[in-house]
């Protein structure tokens, strides 16, 4: 989903309905800084808020999701893109969890590992492998390069840690 243009668009009907930002953000319930963060497209609205703001503005949730007004004939068709991207956002969103998680799991790993005499090289080999899934399993959803990278760098790393086990 593009982002810049869901804002811009919301920012437009905005201004086609003569409401300011504190306006609209009141008939949701929420912060004025929350709406201008949308416009600006640096985030997405919690989609709890997609039906009421789409009759507010007076257009439909397909409209928003796509950042424009769907021609009749092309509704069918993009609504299920607006599904798919919705669904691959959420995704996204609790593998970010799954890395705040495991970050924190790390860390009580290595204070584990320091107070117990565990070699720190099975809990990296335990990290890289979690965090190869996490990367390569994004870069399947958003197409990322880095995110490709950074899953064969983490995949590289179980790899020698293997190594280092077999030999050592």
């Amino acid at each position: 989903m593009n982002q810049e243009k869901i804002g811009k668009f919301i920012a437009q009907q905005r201004k086609l309905k003569e409401l300011t930002q504190e306006e609209l953000a009141i008939k949701l319930g929420i912060t004025k800084n929350a709406v201008s963060k949308w416009e600006r497209g640096l985030c997405l609205m919690d989609m709890s808020l997609l039906k009421p703001l789409s009759e507010i503005l007076g257009v439909n949730i397909n409209d928003i999701l796509a950042g424009e007004k769907i021609k009749e004939k092309d509704i069918e068709k993009r609504s299920e893109e607006n599904i798919i991207k919705l669904t691959e956002l959420v995704n996204l969103k609790s593998m970010k969890y799954g890395i705040i998680g495991m970050a924190l799991f790390s860390i009580i790993l290595i204070f584990i590992s320091a107070f117990k005499n565990i070699p720190a090289a099975n809990i990296v080999s335990l990290l890289c492998a979690y965090n190869c899934v996490t990367f390569l399993s994004r870069y399947k959803i958003r197409k990322d390069k880095t995110d490709l990278f950074t899953g064969i760098m983490f995949l590289m790393g179980v790899f020698c840690n293997t190594i280092a086990f077999i030999l050592l």
